[in-house]
């Protein structure tokens, strides 16, 4: 059985798909594609598709992953391409590696988000910013199945920072005015409870009264394993891309051993 790990993004209108929309897009995009895929037993066998944290309804991103389990071996670069042109623009199939490694999961425990905050002027932001920084808990609430839960912002926030109009991932036709606009980026650890970026907002309206006028565009940029010591978030594919090029590169060694 082959296993293979995509990365898709979510991109434009398509942000506003809830997880299950793009389950149902996706699924029929491997029918579509025809792609040998393996099942799960029982008396409602499902594609075996593994999913791994989901971006919430309403943000955009660059760096969505799930594996995918084959019956047959496939090429990943045509399979990416077969997918990827049976999915609608913007929920878009980005890189396919084969898995060589275990834990795709247990490798992302923090996301890179920007937010757009339309009709913040820059100095303003980078103000709540500092106040948010200087803090050392920052308590927001949220509204959850067993009612409203107070939790620390904080903690799980590894950086914060406020970049100007011209350093924004979406591009001009994205903004809906020519009015200021800040540009916040966040380096967000993947903890118990989850601190979403919505969170985030509420922990700057809680400390320095920011209040975006219209809401904010949100989009996850990456997502990986944390470095605590450059504290930059790294590809979550690249032990697997390594394993698949040293594999390659054992083969051509093994094979003119065996002929001499």
């Amino acid at each position: 059985m082959q296993r293979i790990r995509l990365r898709y993004t979510k991109r434009g209108r398509l942000r506003f798909t809830s997880h299950r929309d793009f389950q149902r897009a996706f699924e029929r995009a491997l029918r579509r594609a025809e792609v040998p895929m393996a099942y799960s037993a029982g008396f409602t066998p499902h594609p075996k598709v593994s999913y791994a944290n989901a971006a919430p309804t309403g943000t955009g991103s660059e760096a969505e992953y799930l594996e995918i389990a084959l019956t047959a071996p496939r090429d990943p670069e045509q399979l990416r391409a077969l997918l990827d042109e049976s999915l609608p623009t913007g929920l878009d199939i980005t890189e396919a590696v084969e898995a060589r490694t275990s834990g795709l999961a247990d490798r992302l425990t923090a996301s890179v988000w920007e937010l757009r905050l339309d009709g913040v002027p820059p100095e303003e932001a980078r103000r709540a910013a500092d106040a948010f920084n200087a803090a050392e808990t920052v308590e927001v609430q949220r509204l959850a199945k067993n009612g409203v839960r107070t939790f620390d912002a904080r903690s799980a926030v590894a950086s914060l920072e406020v970049r100007g109009p011209e350093e924004t991932h979406s591009s001009q036709a994205d903004r809906p005015t020519d009015q200021p606009c800040a540009i916040l980026r966040l380096v967000v650890r993947h903890v118990t409870p989850a601190v979403r970026p919505d969170d985030v907002l509420s922990g700057l309206r809680a400390v320095a009264d920011l209040a975006p006028p219209v809401p904010a565009a949100v989009t996850r940029l990456a997502q990986g394993l944390f470095d605590e010591e450059t504290g930059t978030v790294t590809d979550p594919l690249a032990p697997d891309r390594e394993a698949v090029e040293a594999h390659s590169t054992a083969e051509p060694t093994a094979a003119a051993t065996a002929s001499a």
